[in-house]
């Protein structure tokens, strides 16, 4: 083994699984005959607990299982959580990692997403996986590793986790018996551990509302879904699921994309079961409408993270939308 591997892909793809099933089958000291971890011994215990001494994990504060709160606002002074892996928790782990490991075995460290860090807090890594630590075992995910310093990819052994074939993709997601397989396997790009996330968290049904509503427009004000989707947004079941503004921006970029794909002449990829829907809207598109409504939405989806004002942010969004529908078919009348 490596002391540092990369495992990049896109997301939904498994990365984090095979992590920790790499990490327990590390820190397991008598593993089965088919070479997982036991999930019986005293480590594995540890492990199952969230507790094992020498399993050491570098993730964003917003990420932390630790937060009690499920939205990314802190108790204190309502300082939102960082989303970025700062160089302290780097500096932490370099101390961490002077220690020998609780049984004088491999430890493992699993930085997860690895391309949220800066220039300097990846610097900092950098330096940990130049001068790698006796019986330390370093686990990257990343979802956009080209992100990544070049100099940090080429200190670990990349694995790559691709989209897997669509039949296999359903195969498993029938399996699960969830609802709406087919449309959520569509909307999450072909990613089954994406789509088996979004329904067993109400996805499938947000993404019905979500379809709905956005259909309803031009006839629909804008301004009216745009109040609608402020409170749906801070409702309880959205903050409990982690449903946020960057979510529906982006859920809001794959409809346009269909649109735009339908009136270039190509096929509905993320909402196959609104196919009569997006073909009617797309009608009334030029194609330097489509394209230009898509790169709105995308520019959109850049500040989406921290909008100054999430009521006139989502006023904007969709007026830029309805505005494209809405001058495409005054055009077509002329």
């Amino acid at each position: 083994m490596p002391h540092a591997l990369l495992f990049s892909g896109p997301a939904g793809g498994g990365k984090r699984v095979f992590a920790e099933a790499l990490a327990a089958r590390v820190l397991c000291v008598q593993p089965d005959a088919d070479g997982h971890a036991c999930g019986h011994c005293e480590d594995c215990q540890w492990r199952l607990a969230g507790n094992h001494p020498d399993l050491l994990r570098v993730v964003p504060e917003a990420d932390q299982e630790e937060r009690s709160d499920a939205s990314t606002e802190k108790a204190e002074g309502g300082k939102a959580a960082s989303r970025q892996i700062v160089i302290d928790q780097i500096r932490a782990l370099q101390q961490a990692l002077t220690t020998g490991g609780h049984r004088g075995s491999q430890r493992v460290v699993i930085v997860d997403p690895a391309d949220a860090m800066n220039l300097f807090t990846a610097n900092a890594l950098l330096k940990l996986l130049e001068e790698p630590t006796t019986h330390a075992l370093f686990l990257l995910i990343s979802s956009a590793p080209k992100r990544l310093l070049p100099t940090i990819r080429s200190r670990c052994q990349t694995w790559t986790f691709p989209r897997p074939p669509a039949e296999l993709a359903a195969r498993w997601l029938d399996g699960r018996n969830l609802p709406d397989a087919p449309a959520l396997l569509a909307f999450c790009g072909g990613m089954p551990l994406a789509a088996a996330a979004l329904a067993e968290g109400g996805g499938a049904a947000a993404r019905r509302r979500f379809a709905d509503d956005i259909a309803t427009i031009p006839g629909k004000a804008a301004l009216r879904l745009a109040g609608e989707w402020e409170s749906w947004l801070k409702g309880k079941d959205s903050l409990a699921s982690g449903f946020d503004m960057p979510t529906l921006v982006g859920w809001m970029q794959r409809w346009v994309a269909d649109l735009v794909s339908v009136r270039l002449g190509g096929p509905v990829r993320f909402f196959p079961d609104r196919e009569a829907s997006l073909r009617e809207l797309a009608g009334r598109l030029s194609i330097d409408a489509a394209l230009g409504c898509y790169n709105e939405i995308t520019q959109s989806r850049r500040v989406a993270q921290h909008p100054l004002n999430p009521r006139l942010f989502l006023e904007d969004m969709l007026l830029r939308y309805a505005r494209s529908l809405q001058a495409a078919a005054s055009a077509g009348r002329t």
